[in-house]
């Protein structure tokens, strides 16, 4: 009897103590809040065409002022202007992210006309489709050097911003391919490198938690996009697709803001290191 009445004791000695770091429910934050990007500033890499404006534009509708970066100017434009068209803040700049000046030039502009970063995607990219064994060693340190080293830079170059601050969050497009092989597919260096990109966040959120910037990663499946052209094509490419993927389809580019929005806001405040996979099932079997 005394040990139960001890033991009872305890336990409610425990459960006061659990409620004193609860937050009173009409204190919390609304859930729709959570997602809410309003006065954010976000770099997105890549944005000239395919996932990369839809990433932006995803941003943008939930608030954030975007600096969007490529290699191609006039394709930049037309999403800026866009998006002004819908009463949002964007600007444009050309950015090669192999070219540390241009990367520094990026953020440069990002501070002088929005006073900090506060969201990177990077999502910047390119493949390319060939044989290893046919593969050379330029087209392979090509494809390394944009998605591996573009990804450091960039992350490097905000990461001086978001040290300062003390806060920030960084999204790696990564890849499926990050995981998992082909074949009939050959891109070696194109996996290599998004199997990099994951290794590199995991590492970079260790260096970084404490210091209050979180890195994620998105790894998407099959969704139209340049890079995935040949294979929504055609009639055949689109059925290989259909078969291989649990859920029967390839994705819709609207799919992948929900893994976005999530890791760019305060909804994920307590995740870091690690990696969404976003490709209807296909790398569960």
């Amino acid at each position: 009897m005394v040990i139960g009445l001890l033991f009872a004791h305890i336990y409610s000695e425990i459960r006061c103590a659990e409620n004193q770091h609860l937050i009173p429910l009409k204190k919390m934050k609304p859930y729709s809040n959570l997602f809410d990007l309003s006065g954010k500033v976000a770099i997105v890499t890549g944005a000239s065409s395919g996932l990369g404006v839809t990433l932006a534009r995803g941003l943008s509708a939930a608030g954030a002022k975007v600096v969007v970066a490529a290699r191609r100017k006039s394709l930049l434009e037309n999403l800026v202007n866009e998006i002004r068209s819908a009463e949002n803040q964007a600007i444009s700049v050309q950015c090669d992210v192999t070219d540390p000046q241009q990367v520094e030039l990026l953020v440069n502009t990002a501070m002088e006309n929005f006073g900090t970063v506060d969201i990177l995607v990077n999502n910047a990219g390119i493949a390319n489709v060939k044989p290893l064994e046919t593969e050379t060693l330029e087209e392979f340190r090509n494809v390394l050097d944009v998605n591996v080293t573009g990804t450091f830079l960039c992350t490097k170059a905000c990461g001086h911003v978001m040290l300062k601050a003390g806060k920030g969050s960084i999204i790696n497009i990564a890849s499926i391919m990050s995981f998992v092989g082909i074949g009939v597919i050959p891109q070696a260096a194109y996996n290599a490198s998004k199997g990099a990109v994951v290794s590199f966040t995991r590492e970079t959120a260790a260096q970084w938690a404490r210091k209050g910037i979180r890195l994620n990663c998105i790894a998407p499946g099959w969704f139209p996009s340049e890079m995935t052209d040949e294979m929504f094509a055609t009639e055949k490419g689109i059925n290989f697709l259909r078969r291989q993927t649990p859920m029967g389809r390839p994705g819709k580019p609207e799919e992948l803001l929900g893994a976005l929005l999530l890791l760019s806001s305060d909804a994920s405040s307590y995740i870091t290191g690690q990696t969404i996979v976003v490709d209807g099932g296909w790398t569960i079997i």
